[in-house]
């Protein structure tokens, strides 16, 4: 490991959290759940400097993601960190502008459409009107009719159950899809496992005949945005999908303008999905590379 970078805490949460509220720009892969959720399984470090948090991938190659804090505020052509050149992934957008102003000749960037995040209007996805909705609302229907449910916000009283959907949800997808499912797994357990330690979780669940079978996890990301980072019904309940979705925004959303869904990492079936929902926009990230300072 690199000099100064330690292991994601938990203990440092709030530390972090204040940095990333001066961010101009806030994604998904940013949020704390998702830096916590994930930190395993891309041996995520940090490094906290005077003003940023500096994040660094240490699995299955050392990569830097981007930095957290007040972009606007820096001297990014003089920053002894970027002295002898960095590469970056999952930038954000506005960093990438600004990095690109800064530094014109040193800055070169494409863009990763696969990790874009998805943005929807949360007052449509919990209305679901028009045409463009047809689909998604008839599921709804049929849910509602078919199924005699509860729904509930998720609490810590509520995570064995979780828990025990997520593992029976595992075991019930393809072995030829274990290798990124496992991973994901592995993510959502080690939320789950310390829900009341991250206050800043929400979350819902639908119950028929008192058995969970559906269930979300998410959190605000901007005071206007919250962000879904799990979300697994059970087969054979038509609709289970349609129905945690539009509840939980019912129920959470209120308040928040956009929720946004995360990115599709180029799964073709995860794309068709999202679109689905009919995004109103995305929230593009760039590789960047930084050129060594001559």
């Amino acid at each position: 490991m690199r000099d100064g970078f330690e292991p994601i805490c938990l203990c440092r949460r709030e530390d972090y959290l204040e940095r990333l509220a001066r961010c101009p720009q806030k994604v998904s892969d940013y949020s704390f759940g998702n830096l916590w959720g994930w930190a395993e399984e891309y041996g995520l470090c940090w490094r906290f400097g005077e003003s940023h948090v500096w994040i660094l991938q240490t699995r299955p190659v050392e990569v830097f993601w981007a930095p957290v804090g007040p972009w606007l505020d820096v001297d990014w052509n003089a920053c002894p960190c970027l002295s002898q050149g960095l590469d970056f992934i999952r930038v954000p957008e506005r960093l990438c502008e600004v990095l690109g102003d800064a530094m014109p000749e040193r800055v070169s960037t494409s863009d990763s459409r696969d990790h874009a995040d998805y943005v929807y209007n949360v007052p449509e996805l919990v209305e679901l009107r028009g045409n463009k909705f047809h689909k998604k609302k008839n599921l709804l229907s049929q849910f509602l009719r078919t199924y005699d449910y509860e729904y509930k916000a998720l609490t810590p009283d509520c995570v064995e159950d979780t828990l025990e959907l997520q593992r029976q949800w595992f075991s019930w997808r393809d072995p030829e899809e274990s290798g990124a499912l496992l991973a994901e797994n592995q993510a959502i357990v080690r939320v789950l496992q310390n829900w009341d330690r991250m206050p800043g979780l929400m979350g819902g669940a639908i119950r028929v005949d008192g058995e969970m079978i559906a269930y979300t996890v998410a959190e605000a990301l901007t005071p206007d945005m919250l962000v879904i980072h799990f979300e697994k019904g059970r087969p054979g309940f038509k609709g289970v999908y349609q129905a945690i979705n539009q509840m939980f925004l019912a129920d959470a959303g209120e308040g928040y303008a956009l929720v946004n869904r995360e990115q599709d990492l180029g799964d073709e079936g995860l794309r068709k999905a999202k679109l689905s929902y009919n995004p109103s926009g995305f929230l593009k990230k760039c590789t960047v590379r930084v050129a060594p300072r001559r």
